[in-house]
Order: structure tokens, then C-alpha cells, then sequence
């Protein structure tokens, strides 16, 4: 008789700062699952990231769709910080500044160009 493993490990590693990735890259849990919730197949997937094994990715989709709650919360979590990070940087005065130095820039080289094209 054949012997079938009833369980199987999940290719996770949790880093320091709590993020969930892929085991042996760098694609975290929320890329791989946002693309699957955007209509790619496993075979897309591993086409976006190169660095993943279409096992692991067949792996985390079945992780995912066991535990859904779970996994949205971790989602909604990692968004929540990412909104407040972002939240922080922009109010930042320095980075206030250095993103008006860049438009500026940006002008600057588009009225040259319109200038070079007449």
C-alpha cells in the first residue's frame, strides 16, 4: 500500500518584524496572494517571481483558502501598518521638502523637453 502524507509543511519564515515570506526568497505572503486574488493561476505566479517554486506557491494557496480568516486579518494588519508608515513619512517636513525639490525637478525637465521638440 502506498503511504500518504496527511500532513504538509508550509514554505513560511516569519522575519523580525512579523512580515510573512516565502521560504528561500524574498516574496512575502501578501504579494502571492494578492496576485491570486487578482485571477493569476500558480504557473502566473511563479512567473512574476521567478525566485519561488511552483509548489510553494500550490503550497501557500492551500494555506490560504484553509485559513482565509486568519490570513485576512494578517492582511489587513500588515495594510494598516503600511497606511500608518505611510501616513508618518508623509507628514515628515524633510520629506515634504524633498518631494517639492523633485517636482520641481520633474517641471523643470519637461519644459526643457517641450522646448527641444519645437
Amino acid at each position: 500500500m502506498t503511504a500518504v502524507e496527511r500532513v504538509q509543511t508550509v514554505p513560511f519564515v516569519i522575519t523580525e518584524y512579523g512580515t510573512i515570506r516565502i521560504a528561500d526568497s524574498r516574496v512575502s505572503l501578501d504579494s502571492v496572494i494578492h496576485k491570486y486574488k487578482a485571477g493569476a493561476i500558480p504557473e502566473e505566479i511563479v512567473l512574476s517571481f521567478p525566485s519561488l517554486h511552483l509548489s510553494d506557491v500550490y503550497s501557500v494557496i492551500a494555506y490560504y483558502l484553509t485559513h482565509t480568516e486568519e490570513i485576512e486579518q494578517y492582511l489587513q494588519q500588515q495594510k494598516a501598518e503600511a497606511d500608518e508608515l505611510q501616513r508618518q513619512i508623509e507628514s515628515d517636513p524633510k520629506h515634504q521638502a524633498a518631494m517639492a525639490v523633485l517636482r520641481e525637478r520633474i517641471a523643470l525637465r519637461r519644459k526643457e523637453m517641450e522646448r527641444q521638440q519645437v
